[in-house]
């Protein structure tokens, strides 16, 4: 019997509402005294606390920005590991969007920073239930100046061919970023050594003293791929990106359909 869930949120735990459904939330609720229940997405620690909420896991941890920022709730919240994009990539990103009239969101700890209150932010506000703060990216990055602040994530949103300029920029630059496109409109950008995989490995040794083994996962697209192949059973739902498909242990229903439920009803129910 596994001992811990980790799960991706959007496109995974997700219904097309970018909700929870009440099977999902059942199931969890039925388990969670039982299980270690961890969310792990590429939103900020807010974006996900709302879900932990509704399912009653609140005093559980929570992998944030892909493994770049992991947190320990047991008593208190409490920063187990932060790693940021340096403030000179920050800054050239800042300045290259503003010049090209690019959306660029950046992130830190818990805030985010929107260039302005445009379509990308307050479809990211609706998305994820999170207000953003409205700092330009020459101004925010005035403000990390003087103490050399990086940013966790930093989200790119506007037209395919800008994105397709900043990420070949970005290459030409050999900088060390994970550049991930969900779609492509939308850009993340993180720092090169982190990932959901890393940030599991470590979060179950400090805090759960379990084995990768013992854990199931869930996951839908190129950023849960490691994930899923460093635990006992690594699940891709019927959505998922077919490389993620391909090295998952099993395949379950879509998220839309409930998989993450399905599955979980089927080794706790």
């Amino acid at each position: 019997m596994f001992k811990a869930i980790c799960t991706d949120i959007d496109g995974t735990l997700l219904n097309p509402e970018r909700e929870l459904s009440k099977r999902t939330i059942d199931i969890i609720k039925s388990i969670k005294d039982d299980v270690s229940v961890i969310l792990a997405s590429s939103r900020m620690p807010a974006a996900m606390r709302h879900l932990q909420e509704t399912l009653d896991i609140m005093d559980q941890p929570l992998i944030c920005y892909n493994g770049g920022y992991i947190i320990s709730q047991r008593e208190g919240v409490k920063v187990l590991d932060s790693v940021k994009i340096p403030f000179a990539l920050c800054e050239f990103i800042a300045k290259w969007s503003h010049n090209k009239n690019l959306h660029a969101g950046f992130y830190l700890d818990d805030d985010w920073f929107a260039p302005s209150e445009d379509q990308w932010t307050k479809r990211e506000i609706n998305n994820t239930k999170v207000q953003a703060s409205i700092f330009s990216g020459l101004e925010l990055m005035e403000s990390w100046k003087a103490n050399d602040h990086g940013a966790h994530k930093i989200m790119c949103m506007g037209e395919p061919k800008l994105i397709d300029h900043l990420v070949a920029e970005l290459y030409s630059m050999d900088a060390p970023l994970h550049l991930y496109r969900s779609k492509d409109t939308y850009l993340e950008i993180a720092p090169l050594q982190i990932s959901k995989a890393s940030a599991l490995t470590q979060l179950i040794k400090q805090e759960l003293n379990i084995e990768m083994k013992d854990v199931i996962a869930f996951g839908d697209n190129y950023n849960d791929i490691e994930m899923l192949q460093a635990v006992g059973c690594g699940v891709a739902v019927g959505n998922a990106k077919d490389e993620v498909k391909n090295i998952a242990d099993e395949i379950t229903l879509p998220g839309k359909e409930d998989g993450v439920a399905a599955t979980l009803e089927k080794y706790f129910g």
